[in-house]
């Protein structure tokens, strides 16, 4: 499926941004521009399912890594992937071979249950058990969201409003059951966590990754939303890999 994409910058290097769940390229926003600014021209995608890119009749990772490959060009200096983004690129990076892959809190496991009596359960009402699953975090992230800028509010909540349900549920359900094998990186990546990192990337899981080639990095005083929370201590992280 070919994504719809929007391209700032006209520099020499090629760098590509995937978002991640429930949002859509646009939330890119200031980071995009300041990456173009560094003499780059930036794309941006959004994923099926998302934005003005087209809905589908179901949603998995591996679904989205075929749209990343059939939408953008191969040999990229950067491609970097957030969240969902992160689980989707690192099924497409091979394929791509950009020069560097760039991982911000990807969605590489989700400590969901998928096992025995519990994982029956779970999955026999997803939508009410991935609500119930994150109700305790549910009152901190409202608070971070509402220092947000307003543009990174109305994009928010315009792209949540656009949504479809099963959506959640499709790409939560496929993550949990079908969580990325550690394995060497198909090309040189470097994976940054927020202090939120260990939920999709397990402590124990950054070790054995590092010691099969990958680069981690942590940026313990941001949360999840990186660069929408606190672009400086981001752009930090990230400046000399994009």
């Amino acid at each position: 499926m070919k994504l719809h994409t929007e391209t700032r910058g006209d520099g020499p290097r090629r760098v590509a941004l995937v978002h991640g769940l429930g949002v859509r390229g646009a939330m890119w926003g200031s980071l995009a521009d300041r990456i173009a600014a560094t003499g780059a021209s930036v794309t941006t995608v959004d994923l099926r399912g998302h934005g003005a890119s087209p809905r589908a009749d179901h949603y998995t990772a591996d679904d989205m890594a075929a749209d990343l490959v059939e939408t953008l060009p191969t040999g990229l200096d950067v491609v970097m992937g957030h969240s969902l983004g992160g689980a989707v690129l690192v099924r497409a990076a091979a394929a791509l071979a950009p020069a560097r892959a760039v991982y911000l809190d990807p969605g590489f496991r989700i400590g969901l249950p998928t096992k025995g009596l519990a994982g029956k359960l779970f999955w026999a009402a997803p939508a009410l058990s991935l609500g119930l699953a994150t109700l305790a975090s549910t009152p901190a992230r409202r608070k971070r969201e509402a220092a947000y800028s307003p543009e990174d509010r109305a994009l928010l909540a315009e792209s949540r409003a656009g949504l479809e349900k099963r959506l959640a549920v499709d790409v939560f359900r496929d993550i949990a059951h079908h969580p990325f094998a550690a394995a060497p990186p198909a090309v040189p990546s470097t994976v940054v966590l927020s202090a939120d990192g260990s939920q999709v990337v397990p402590d124990a899981l950054a070790t054995e990754l590092e010691g099969l080639g990958w680069e981690i990095r942590r940026v313990p005083t941001v949360h999840h939303e990186f660069w929408v929370e606190d672009f400086d201590a981001t752009w930090d992280a990230i400046q000399d890999r994009v």
